[in-house]
């Protein structure tokens, strides 16, 4: 079945769960869709390389062996961990591995790989701990940390206000939200005129969604037609979507669109918008409020940033420019905090 805002409609058969009960908000107007079964998207190949030369002069690793950055233990940050969380000598981090370069399955289609888990690595060197790697939905990851099942999450959370309530952080990167269209386009998104009317596909429950729901309140207010929210179970399934013409535009982040256009023919990017608009914010770590880890994290980013290893993943995965000087905790006292 096709779920829209509007009701039910006989033809489509799965449905994907659309809002988490932490981070939901309104979707007027929405549909939900299905994975597109028995279709291919043209744009992809039909196997996966071990590796891949972009446009941009990354060559992206896939495989499983992935020969990474890795980090020598930092005493200070490690002693700085709560005794309840070093005690099994491990750090459990969570981490969706749905989308490229953050975090996503290498070549043999179970191995978590990315950015993300490399700087998660990092930090588990630094801490002295074994990185105990657990791959999760979006839509999990709040309630599992909030019950303790993980101690950190890794995988391109962006700051807000809803979250800082539940949520302690430690900053990484930089956090920008791409619009990608087919190359074909004539698109230029700036701000809310420019999305008026448009099928656009989205993350559930993410900062992107929250912007888009927020640009089209703008447009209600002006008397123009929203933009018509679309929501996959899948990047391969969004990207089908919009390489076939099902969608005008997919939102997502900077990084995932950037390789597209990169290794990719058929799309390209068309708009970028920071991922805390109106206001900005960044990439963090996140860890369970007031359990004392995310100042440790701190440290040993930091400690990653000072020895130049964070800065050779980044280049690593192409992602230099998201650089950030140094890290810092940020709590629901301190957020917002100099803006």
């Amino acid at each position: 079945m096709l779920r829209t805002a509007h009701g039910f409609a006989a033809h489509e058969t799965k449905l994907r769960p659309i809002k988490s009960r932490l981070l939901a908000f309104a979707v007027l107007p929405a549909v939900v869709l299905p994975a597109l079964a028995g279709c291919s998207d043209p744009g992809a190949s039909a196997a996966k390389p071990e590796s891949e030369a972009a446009k941009n002069g990354i060559v992206y690793n896939t495989s499983v062996d992935q020969n990474r950055i890795r980090g020598e233990k930092d005493a200070a940050a490690a002693g700085a961990v709560p005794a309840a969380i070093a005690k099994d000598g491990k750090l459990t981090v969570a981490t969706t591995a749905g989308s490229i370069p953050l975090s996503f399955h290498a070549t043999d289609d179970k191995t978590p790989i990315g950015v993300e888990v490399d700087i998660a690595q990092l930090v588990a060197d630094k801490l002295g701990l074994e990185l105990d790697l657990q791959v999760t939905s979006w839509e999990n990851w709040p309630l599992k940390t909030q019950s303790g099942d993980f101690e950190a999450v890794f995988s391109n959370v962006g700051i807000n206000a809803a979250r800082v309530k539940l949520f302690d952080f430690s900053t990484y990167r930089a956090a920008y939200m791409g619009f990608e269209a087919k190359k074909s386009s004539s698109y230029d998104i700036k701000g809310s005129d420019d999305i008026s009317g448009l099928k656009i596909s989205v993350g559930s429950g993410t900062n992107q969604e929250k912007i888009l729901l927020a640009w089209n309140k703008e447009l209600e207010a002006k008397g123009k037609a929203p933009a018509v929210l679309q929501y996959y179970s899948s990047d391969a399934d969004t990207i089908l979507a919009l390489s076939s013409g099902r969608t005008d535009l997919n939102l997502a982040p900077y990084p995932s669109v950037t390789y597209r256009e990169n290794t990719r023919d058929d799309l390209k990017v068309v708009g970028k918008v920071n991922a805390g608009w109106p206001a900005e914010t960044l990439v963090a770590a996140t860890t369970l409020k007031g359990n004392g880890l995310a100042p440790a994290i701190t440290d040993a980013l930091n400690s990653t940033i000072k020895d130049g290893s964070y800065a050779k993943v980044l280049e690593r995965w192409g992602l230099s420019e998201e650089a950030v000087p140094e890290s810092k905790t940020v709590t629901e006292a301190t957020f917002g905090a100099g803006k």
